[in-house]
């Protein structure tokens, strides 16, 4: 089990690609956007009129001594106040609003998107990659609309806005002000880009994390069988370290930055106090305007500080977008553009000239050739790698072929529409995967057409009824995660009911009785050899003597086809065939 880490670049905090397609995202709510960012605009309106009034009570109303003057401006104060609350409340409702309604739509499009996906993407995908892709790059999407986007541009409004007011009040005292400016950009830029990189890291970090959790907890049978505890266990804390070391550097930068801007913001407001106070002893200056700049440039740095940590949730957003879109644009799938919807199909099979490659041009399969004709059983068999399975997955369009063509009844499977090809297929894997729900979700996986009166026609065509009634509940019964409360027997026997619920004319038995025991195998042999009376049938097994009484068994070594007869005829000719099927005799009698 091995675990490739995960490596991004970072990016730029700007990514015109990116934010676009955010933007076809936003279109179905663009009234709640544009409102959003009306709503932006008032907050940087509002920002500055709270120092502006006190300014005008200090040197209007106060010094004079007007208490009337004073009480009107009081009000005007509380009212603005109540406003900005309002607003405030309004605008972090609405950009948290606006970001989950967004993140849902992606995370159902992502989700729906993999669903299409061939199998092959997810032969090379790490399942904790794609878990971390649908749940914390998606969650750290939803940032970019309440604490990213909206919140730069609003303190960018609030930045212009104060600024303005302070010039138009006094120039001088402004450039004063702002003599500390230069140091915060800097300060500011050099956290911005330092924590942009610790971000990534920290989301590479995740993502590797939840791959080995996923793949080591699926597997921890396979670490526990071979004694590998210790071993993993190295790797996880290892894994967990980088983890850990990536975050405590976020921290560390931000421990350092704001005591740093809180440093250049004092000494700011000092040199404020300083050259206001000469000119208040002077008479040059007015006291409620030095005290209403001290409260701008309050106003003036905090956007200032928090702006970088902005840009860098902005830009964790731009990166975990980059990635679900880089996903989303996968077109790994299935074409589905198949027109032909038949009620029913006779059962046909021909594979011509069929060439077909996991990894570019290394075929597991060369120049297939057969036939499968109406309500026969046809035999695939060779040893493990020969390409047995890979024959069924391509006759069920789970991969697609690489050269050649397949035909049901003289059709071209790609000119099926997929879910009706699918749907008169019934495949029972060797490998059973059952989901943590009843039985009778899977096997009817949530069809709503399909009753219980069907499932136990179904289970009595396979023999699993009499096990199924035992269990508490019957078919309400819950198998838990992955029908760890099931033998292997059992599970087995509900992917039978699963394929036969459906009633399809091809069955293809893909091992489906190698984990069961002999015992259990003997009980329901007599209900597959009736299962498939009147059904096309495909049969991969490794015991030869479930398939003996097969209309035509191929004989498959290496990707070829090598040999092609009925068992007796197959035996006469002394050859492969033979070889396993003595091979299989004295593992028997031994």
């Amino acid at each position: 089990m091995s675990l490739e880490k995960e490596k991004h670049s970072s990016g730029e905090i700007v990514d015109t690609q990116v934010l676009k397609q955010l933007y076809r995202h936003v279109k179905p709510y663009r009234l709640q956007f544009y409102f959003l960012i009306f709503l932006t605009v008032a907050l940087a309106a509002l920002a500055p009129t709270r120092p502006y009034f006190i300014q005008v009570a200090i040197d209007d109303y106060v010094a004079k001594g007007d208490g009337v003057g004073l009480l009107q401006i009081i009000y005007i104060l509380v009212g603005l106040l109540i406003l900005q609350a309002l607003v405030q409340w309004a605008h972090t409702f609405y950009s948290g609003w606006i970001g989950q309604v967004i993140i849902r739509d992606i995370r159902i499009n992502l989700y729906k998107h993999l669903l299409k996906l061939r199998l092959k993407f997810f032969d090379n995908t790490p399942i904790g990659r794609l878990v971390t892709r649908n749940v914390s790059d998606i969650e750290t999407l939803a940032n970019v609309f309440s604490e990213g986007l909206a919140a730069i541009i609003g303190d960018l409004l609030q930045l212009v806005t104060i600024l303005a007011v302070m010039f138009y009040i006094d120039w001088k005292l402004t450039l004063v002000s702002l003599c500390t400016l230069p140091l915060m950009i800097i300060s500011t830029y050099i956290f911005k880009e330092k924590i942009k990189v610790t971000f990534n890291d920290v989301r590479n970090a995740v993502s590797n994390l939840n791959s080995f959790l996923q793949e080591h907890i699926t597997g921890m049978n396979i670490v526990q069988v071979f004694n590998r505890e210790e071993r993993e266990f190295s790797r996880f804390k290892e894994i967990n370290r980088e983890h850990r070391a990536a975050h405590i550097k976020s921290v560390l930068y931000y421990s350092i930055y704001f005591p740093v801007a809180e440093i250049i913001q004092a000494i700011g407001i000092g040199l404020v106090v300083w050259y206001g106070a000469v000119g208040v002893l002077g008479m040059e200056l007015q006291v409620g305007v030095l005290i209403s700049f001290i409260m701008y440039l309050q106003l003036f740095f905090r956007p200032i500080r928090m702006i970088a940590d902005r840009f860098n949730t902005l830009q964790m957003g731009v990166v975990s977008s980059s990635r679900i879109f880089k996903l989303l644009d996968n077109q790994e799938h299935i074409d589905n553009e198949g027109d032909l919807r038949p009620d029913s199909v006779k059962g046909n099979i021909k594979l011509e000239h069929v060439w077909f490659a996991y990894n570019d041009e290394e075929y597991v399969l060369k120049d297939i050739n057969f036939e499968v004709k109406s309500g026969q059983t046809v035999a695939l068999v060779g040893a493990t790698g020969a390409g047995k399975s890979s024959i069924i997955n391509l006759i069920s369009r789970f991969y697609e072929i690489n050269k050649g063509s397949i035909t049901v009844d003289g059709n071209d499977i790609k000119d099926f529409e997929l879910g009706i090809l699918r749907k008169h297929i019934g495949v029972v894997l060797q490998d059973v995967f059952l989901f943590s729900d009843t039985i009778f979700y899977n096997i009817t996986l949530g069809n709503p057409d399909i009753t219980e009166e069907q499932v136990w026609y179904a289970a009595d065509q396979v023999g699993a009824r009499k096990f199924i009634e035992r269990l508490p509940g019957g078919l309400q019964y819950n198998v838990m995660e992955r029908g760890a409360t099931l033998s292997v027997g059992q599970r087995q026997l509900i992917s039978f009911v699963r394929a036969m619920v459906y009633n399809p004319e091809i069955i293809i038995l893909d091992e489906a009785t190698s984990s069961v025991d002999t015992e259990t195998e003997e009980l329901i042999q007599q209900s597959i050899d009736n299962m498939m009376k009147g059904r096309t049938s495909i049969v991969i097994a490794h015991r030869l003597s479930t398939i003996q009484k097969a209309d035509k068994i191929i004989v498959l070594h290496k990707g070829e086809i090598v040999e092609t007869g009925t068992h007796d005829s197959l035996l006469e000719q002394g050859g492969f065939y033979t070889q396993l099927h003595q091979m299989q005799l004295k593992t028997m009698a031994i």
